[in-house]
């Protein structure tokens, strides 16, 4: 079948089990617009590049599939940067197709010329610039391999326009062939046997499970694992949702505003089990203090992540799936009863120090996040943003189900929740999904709300609104003196702004309103916007200041005493 460029990309698509694709059209991809109505491929207009970046993230995310967007060359390449950075932290399969300029004039300054393969080399795991059309077919579907394959990731294709309208005779490769990348798929039997022996000698053993597990679909034999070593476990932020946050055994996240009982475990472990997951900054604090007694496994798909920042001392290179597949058959039945016994007393300090076990009127973000995992009975997919609202969330949102949080770690990206969001419906549409996000962020890609009535997505948005940009402002408090420079921020009448879209929208000022509010949020078919306005100056507890041990947190204070 004879075929231009345009018509390869959108045929290969098609060939990659692709169904929809975020865009904004330009010059250098008028004839990849042109073939698209050819096939069965949806296209979601999102109204910033950035957008579609984010989209095709939080649709990756959600669904396990490989994420797409669609960029023109120049500007609308550059635009993708941020949202291909931001899956490249957090190991999120997406293909990137931007248009470039005709062969003939690369390099030459054109109109709209950049060099973005250049620009995003550190941030992707491959990308490509396409200036021949008989190498389409095999970079589409190297591209594809490469994004999924091992340890997801972004790819970029970055295609010529002449060669768009170039025509050759189509044929699509069935395999790919790449040998300089071949991902470990089963871990090495002898490793796995000695990190079994570990598990079965341990007295303190801890599993800190990050978003390898998700990305696995290793969540069971997770489970497995801990139930039948009696072994807690601790997430990190990514991780959330990999191990049911409602089990007994469950510790809640780690690190910077992680749980205090959780890092207290960690750091009174003998032995660390680490199972997809990179040793985060966010995590560790200070590496020099961090699990000063534990002995540590640490079972990753990426061996560069393994001994990167903690030193290891049994390496397992393998998927997750696989690899918990083979050790839970290895180590034992066992009752570490005395360390969980001490792991609860700590837990229980943590509960007598928690906002919501206190009488106040006063509208808290803790308390909006507790009341949607009510009103939602915790079966909703939840897209937050960064900032203090992202952490409320992963606090206070009890997170059950593999798959059920999605936000931005790595790279800690404001603006992220709503565009993701939207990938995320539309890769669930039988979902109910809900947008945390503080009034900082939701500025900074608002316009997605035109994008949100377009597809007509049932979208839940909770603006959790305090005036500043709360964890600036946070930080600004507890370390300079309450010098609040450049964090009050102001904000639209989001009521009028969501009827100005066509968006159902409501505002929340006091606590008595909050569940009547979601009530009526879920009973509109449609999406619907609810600006909270919460205490401005709300801060988010335990917190460990940057760089210190992570036994160094700042507590919340016990009702009658002064700030720790």
């Amino acid at each position: 079948m004879k075929a231009n460029g345009a018509h390869i990309v959108c045929a290969s698509l098609v060939r990659e089990g692709v169904e929809v694709v975020f865009g904004y059209p330009g010059g250098a991809v008028i004839n990849l617009y042109d073939a698209l109505p050819d096939y069965s491929l949806r296209h979601v207009l999102v109204r910033h590049e950035q957008a579609a970046a984010h989209a095709a993230d939080g649709y990756a995310r959600a669904t396990g599939k490989v994420g797409v967007c669609f960029a023109t060359s120049g500007p609308g390449a550059t635009n993708l940067v941020t949202g291909i950075a931001t899956a490249y932290l957090d190991s999120s399969p997406i293909v990137a197709i931007t248009g470039q300029v005709p062969t003939a004039y690369i390099g030459k300054d054109a109109f709209q010329e950049v060099d973005v393969t250049g620009i995003t080399l550190p941030i992707t795991k491959h990308n490509y610039l396409v200036t021949d059309v008989r190498e389409l077919p095999r970079v589409m579907k190297e591209a594809f391999h490469i994004a999924r394959t091992g340890r997801p990731g972004p790819v970029l294709v970055d295609i010529a326009k002449d060669v768009q309208q170039a025509e050759i005779e189509f044929e699509y490769p069935e395999t790919v062939d790449l040998p300089g990348f071949k991902p470990t798929v089963y871990g090495h039997e002898g490793q796995i046997k000695q990190a079994a022996k570990l598990i079965n000698e341990a007295e303190r053993p801890v599993i800190l499970s990050g978003h390898g597990v998700i990305l696995a679909n290793a969540s069971e034999q997770l489970r497995e694992l801990a139930e039948k070593a009696k072994i807690p476990v601790i997430t990190t932020l990514l991780g959330i949702g990999s191990f049911p946050r409602t089990h007994p055994l469950c510790l809640g996240m780690s690190g910077m505003h992680g749980e205090a009982y959780a890092n207290h475990a960690v750091q009174n472990a003998d032995l660390l089990i680490a199972i997809g997951m990179r040793f985060s900054d966010r995590v560790t604090g200070s590496l020099r203090t961090f699990a000063p007694h534990a002995k540590v496994i640490h079972i990753d798909v990426d061996p560069a992540e393994i001994g990167k920042n903690v030193p290891v001392d049994v390496p397992v290179v393998g998927d997750v799936y696989h690899v918990l597949n083979s050790l839970n058959r290895k180590i034992q039945e066992t009752d570490h009863q005395e360390w969980l016994t001490q792991v609860n007393e700590w837990r229980q300090d943590s509960e007598d120090r928690d906002i919501l076990n206190r009488e106040t009127d006063v509208l808290l973000p803790p308390y909006v996040m507790r009341q949607i995992w009510h009103a939602t009975s915790g079966n909703a997919l939840m897209v937050s943003d960064v900032g203090q609202n992202q952490m409320w969330e992963a606090q206070y949102f009890l997170h059950t189900k593999s798959r059920g949080l999605v936000t931005s770690g790595g790279l800690g990206t404001m603006g992220f929740a709503l565009p993701a969001a939207v990938g995320v419906q539309i890769g669930c549409p039988n979902e109910e999904v809900w947008v945390t996000v503080g009034d900082g962020g939701i500025q900074m890609n608002i316009q997605e709300l035109a994008t949100v009535v377009q597809e007509k997505l049932p979208l839940k948005i909770a603006i959790i609104n305090n005036s500043y940009l709360g964890m600036v402002r946070q930080w600004q408090q507890m370390f300079f003196g309450k010098r609040y420079s450049g964090t009050p921020i102001t904000g639209p009448d989001y009521v009028k702004l969501g009827d100005a879209y066509g968006i159902a929208a409501l505002r929340v000022t006091k606590k008595e309103d909050v569940v009547p509010a979601l009530r009526r949020a879920r009973e509109i078919d449609g999406p619907v916007l609810i600006d909270f306005h919460v205490e401005g100056e709300e801060n988010v507890y335990p917190m460990v200041p940057a760089g210190a041990s992570i036994s160094t947190m700042l507590r919340r204070p016990l009702e009658g005493e002064g700030v720790e």
